[in-house]
């Protein structure tokens, strides 16, 4: 096995962080097709402000996963670079406690 230079990162863990962004980005596209459905798809909901409030919520949930993977993806490939910290979770609970809610708000208006 070869050194690698100082400084320069193993190409596996580059990758691993370029495969994690796009699994970001395919929630995100989900997140985003869901919102634009609820929107524009699917028939009467319990009440139009509603529906419209459901879907706005959805495509800005996937507009915010983006972003947010993105932002991540970034930090940890100056992490691996650079040697400094990952990222933390904050993030991703925050994405998580938009998913409950809106879960219930789902369950709950239909």
């Amino acid at each position: 096995m070869t050194e690698q230079p100082p400084g320069s990162v193993d190409a596996r863990f580059t990758m691993a962080a370029e495969r994690t962004l796009l699994a970001w980005l395919r929630t995100a596209l989900g997140l985003l097709a869901a919102g634009v459905a609820v929107l524009h798809v699917v028939g009467d909901f319990a009440s139009p402000a509603l529906q419209t409030t459901l879907g706005v919520a959805l495509v800005l949930l996937g507009g915010a996963s983006a972003a947010i993977g993105a932002w991540r993806w970034q930090r940890v490939t100056r992490a691996l670079s650079d040697g400094g910290p990952m990222p933390g979770p904050v993030g991703i609970w925050v994405l998580v406690g938009a998913f409950v809610v809106l879960a219930v708000v789902f369950a709950v208006a239909r």
